[in-house]
């Protein structure tokens, strides 16, 4: 079966004594060069239960930098509830165009509530009522429903501002690993794992595919 993939992609390298000692320089980097893919800022968010049972789902990263990860959510949802048992978590960007894939583990914690509020004011206004009308994660009987919820909210805050959700806000995950891999020929992929010291600093190693 034929790939997809063009010969361009597959010549692309991952040399670690080219590659940046800071794992976020060259994260910035590879998410620079993917920006004009379709949503390059969608990434998986792996968490865990207190039971040990883990979940999925696709956020949106709506920031990064030295601080960390930024993605933002119900604060009564289920991935919401498993990070409040177990503040480990994963992000995993997969740029199918750039044969890319980056892994990013690390502690999650709220952003403040100011941070949240000022976000907030930027979503559309349809995103901003339905974080009130959403009991996400939670069994709706209807589509119905649902509905007659979102027109509620627009009957409450007709002709104002809508004011963020108390229980609606900000994540940030503070990396403590990110593994690099960049896909090659024969599945002999290059993959750089970074790994954060305790004086803050960064390790390095290539790992084999």
């Amino acid at each position: 079966m034929k790939s997809d993939f063009d010969e361009s992609r597959r010549t692309r390298k991952l040399i670690r004594a080219e590659a940046d000692p800071n794992p976020l320089a060259l994260f910035g980097e590879w998410y620079g060069e993917a920006a004009d893919l379709f949503q390059p800022n969608g990434m998986v968010l792996a968490t865990v239960s207190a039971e040990g049972r883990p979940a999925a789902r696709t956020v949106l990263l709506k920031g990064f930098d030295e601080a960390g990860f930024v993605f933002f959510t119900n604060y009564n949802s289920r991935k919401a509830r498993e990070l409040a048992a177990n503040e480990w978590a994963a992000l995993l960007f997969w740029w199918r165009e750039q044969f890319r894939q980056v892994r990013i583990e690390g502690r999650v914690k709220k952003v403040t509530a100011a941070e949240s509020v000022e976000y907030f004011a930027t979503r559309p206004r349809g995103s901003q009522i339905s974080a009130w009308a959403s009991p996400q994660s939670e069994i709706v009987p209807s589509r119905a429903e649902l509905e007659e919820k979102v027109g509620e909210v627009e009957r409450r805050f007709e002709g104002g501002e809508v004011v963020r959700p108390p229980h609606w806000g900000g994540y940030c995950l503070w990396p403590v690993l990110f593994e690099f891999w960049q896909g090659r020929e024969d599945r002999l992929h290059d993959r750089l794992e970074y790994g954060r010291l305790a004086d803050g600093s960064w390790s390095m190693e290539r790992l084999a595919p």
